[in-house]
């Protein structure tokens, strides 16, 4: 359908993190009105959301598609998948230490979860996201829009300006995206836990971000060594594995 692989590229992604945002806009959205002070049909609240963070994702694909290559980052899988090539050895590549970097976010909100504040655990009770929602939006559409997208951004513009474009960029701006990215992955939950009706307390606050800056750090490190898919692998193992612990300790 689509001659040029970049596109082709951008439109495989854009699709991916789609089924994400359906998915979390889906389940969210009618919980949200349900204490919303003003009534909002929940179609139109729903079709506004998809058609704002559709727009939000497209640029994020576009940064990393544009801006990526000469970085040395990618997303291998995809890229063979769109050039009609074998997705098979790419993904051998990845799948080992993307499946251990998974587990080992896992126990970290396993163990986070049992510390806690007690206004973050109310919100577990009030609002449900579906296990499929957690892990198309978290381990595909974040991954697009804060790796591909955000990561990719914040190594190019050193690199652009500082490094006038001379030889890969230097670690220390690898370095420098990896960390403020995962910071800024850490801050984006924090409207969530507003919206939901919790408060910024400190001990919230130093939750939330400890609670995400770190895997955002592991995931940054795997897609600058593996590639795009590597960090989606991690992020969705991590969902599964730890709503599958937690939901076995807590039906025993």
């Amino acid at each position: 359908m689509f001659k040029n692989p970049r596109l082709r590229l951008g439109v495989a992604l854009w699709l991916a993190g789609m089924a994400g945002v359906a998915a979390i806009s889906f389940a969210v959205i009618p919980q949200l009105l349900l204490s919303a002070p003003e009534q909002v049909p929940a179609g139109l609240a729903i079709a506004a959301s998809l058609l704002q963070s559709g727009a939000l994702l497209a640029l994020a694909v576009w940064v990393g598609v544009a801006l990526s290559k000469p970085l040395g980052l990618g997303s291998p899988v995809f890229e063979a998948f769109v050039l009609g090539r074998n997705c098979t050895d790419p993904l051998r590549r990845q799948l080992l230490p993307a499946l251990l970097v998974g587990l080992l976010v896992a126990a970290l909100l396993v163990y986070l979860n049992g510390a806690a504040p007690p206004e973050i655990q109310s919100l577990g009770t009030q609002f449900q996201i579906p296990l499929v929602a957690k892990v198309l939006y978290g381990g595909i559409t974040e991954e697009i829009l804060m790796r591909w997208g955000l990561m990719t951004l914040l190594i190019w513009l050193p690199w652009r300006f500082l490094q006038q474009r001379s030889g890969p960029p230097l670690t220390a701006f690898i370095v420098f995206g990896i960390v403020t990215a995962a910071l800024l992955f850490a801050a984006g939950h924090l409207p969530a836990v507003v919206a939901m009706g919790g408060g910024l307390s400190a001990p919230v606050v130093a939750y939330v971000m400890l609670g995400n800056t770190l895997p955002g750090i592991l995931f940054g490190v795997l897609y600058w060594r593996l590639g795009l898919e590597a960090a989606m692998l991690a992020h969705a193992t991590a969902h599964l594995v730890s709503v599958a612990v937690l939901q076995s300790a807590f039906n025993t």
